[in-house]
C-alpha cells in the first residue's frame, strides 16, 4: 500500500470569510489529510504528523475518526503546544491573521518511524514549524519525495500575535533538500528578493512578472529542486521542471467554480493533490498539478470537509477541465 505523510500544524481556526460568515474548525493539514482519505479511501495510508495541545488531542483525533486510511500515531502532545489562529478575510484571497498558540517544531525524531513513506507533504504555516534538520534527515534516510509549501518560511508571527509576510532569506539552505516546491504568487515575491533594498522598494508589493518567475524557478531547479509550482489564484498554476537539461514552463489552468465560499485550506489541499498525483507517476508534474488544482477548487465550495470527492469524481472533474 502506498503511504503519504502530511506534516504541519493542526490549528484551531477562527475564520471570518469574505462573505462575513463565521467558521470555527481545525485547519491546515486536516484539509489535505481528509481530502486524500475521501479520494483514495482504503487504497492509501495517510499519516498526519503534528503537535497539538493535550486538551485538543481527543477532539483532533475525533475529526479524523470515520475516514479511511488515516493513521494518527504521529499526532503527539509531548510539549503541550499547538497552533491557535484567527483569520479575517478582506476578500477571497487576502486576509488578516493573528496567532495566539504555537506548535513546537517538527523534528527528526517525529519522522524516524515513517521513513518508508512514499511522499512527504510539508505544509507549515509559520517559519518555525518545520526544522531544516528534519528535511535533511528524511533526504538522507528515505527515498520518499519531499513536497514543501513555502507558506511557512515566508510567514512570521510577531510579538503581538500578528502574522506577517517575510522574506525567505535562508532559502538556498533549504532548496537542496526539497524535491517539489509549492507556493503562491505572494510567497514567490517573498522568496525571490533583492540582496539590498532602498527604503522606497518596500512600498512596491506588486507580484513578480512571468520573466522574474521563470528566473526564480530556474534558480530553484539549479539548486536541486525537481519541480516548482506557483499557484496564480483563479488563473491556474505555473509548473516549472527540467526536461533534457532545459527548463520547461507550463500554465495548468484552474478548475472553474461557480461560487467561492471559503478559500481556507486551498493551498494545503493543492499540496495534497500534488502528492497523490506524484504517487501515480513520479515524474508526472502536469497531472499532479491537475490533481492539486482540483482539490484546491473543491475546497472553496463549502465550509466543511464534505466538499471533497471520491477518486472517480475527482478524475471526472479533471477530464472535463483538461481533456
Amino acid at each position: 500500500m502506498k503511504r503519504i505523510a502530511v506534516l504541519g500544524p493542526i490549528p484551531r481556526d477562527h475564520i471570518v470569510t469574505h462573505n462575513g460568515d463565521l467558521i470555527q474548525k481545525w485547519g491546515c493539514i486536516t484539509h489535505p489529510v481528509i481530502a486524500l482519505s475521501i479520494m483514495a479511501g482504503d487504497q492509501l495510508e495517510i499519516i498526519p504528523v503534528a503537535h497539538v495541545r493535550k486538551v485538543d488531542l481527543d477532539n483532533v483525533k475525533e475529526v479524523f475518526a470515520g475516514y479511511k486510511g488515516i493513521n494518527t500515531k504521529c499526532i503527539t502532545t509531548k510539549n503541550d503546544q499547538g497552533d491557535i489562529i484567527s483569520l479575517k478575510f478582506l476578500d477571497m484571497n487576502n486576509r488578516v491573521e493573528r496567532q495566539t498558540g504555537f506548535m513546537d517544531p517538527i523534528l527528526p525524531d517525529d519522522v524516524k518511524d515513517i521513513l518508508n513513506s512514499d511522499v512527504f507533504v510539508f505544509v507549515p504555516i509559520s517559519d518555525y514549524e518545520i526544522s531544516l534538520d528534519t528535511l535533511k534527515f528524511i533526504k538522507s534516510k528515505s527515498k520518499g519525495t519531499i513536497i514543501f509549501d513555502a507558506h511557512g518560511p515566508t510567514s512570521a508571527c510577531l510579538f503581538n500575535g500578528e502574522r506577517q509576510r517575510k522574506f525567505w532569506i535562508d532559502r538556498d539552505q533549504w532548496l537542496p533538500y526539497i524535491d517539489v516546491l509549492k507556493m503562491n504568487l505572494e510567497e514567490a515575491h517573498a522568496s525571490w528578493f533583492k540582496k539590498e533594498y532602498e527604503t522606497s522598494d518596500y512600498t512596491d508589493t506588486s507580484h513578480l512578472d512571468r520573466v522574474e518567475l521563470l528566473k526564480f524557478a530556474t534558480h530553484c531547479l539549479n539548486q536541486g529542486v525537481r519541480c516548482v509550482y506557483i499557484t496564480a489564484d483563479s488563473t491556474g498554476c505555473l509548473v516549472y521542471y527540467k526536461e533534457k537539461g532545459k527548463v520547461v514552463e507550463t500554465m495548468v489552468p484552474a478548475v472553474k467554480v461557480k461560487e467561492v465560499i471559503d478559500t481556507t485550506g486551498c493551498g494545503d489541499s493543492f499540496a495534497g493533490g500534488v502528492g497523490y498525483g506524484l504517487l501515480e507517476d513520479s515524474a508526472g508534474y502536469i497531472i499532479a498539478a491537475q490533481y492539486g488544482n482540483t482539490l484546491g477548487a473543491l475546497r472553496t465550495q463549502g465550509k466543511t470537509f464534505s466538499v471533497f470527492k471520491p477518486l472517480q469524481e475527482v478524475k471526472a472533474i479533471m477530464k472535463t477541465t483538461y481533456n
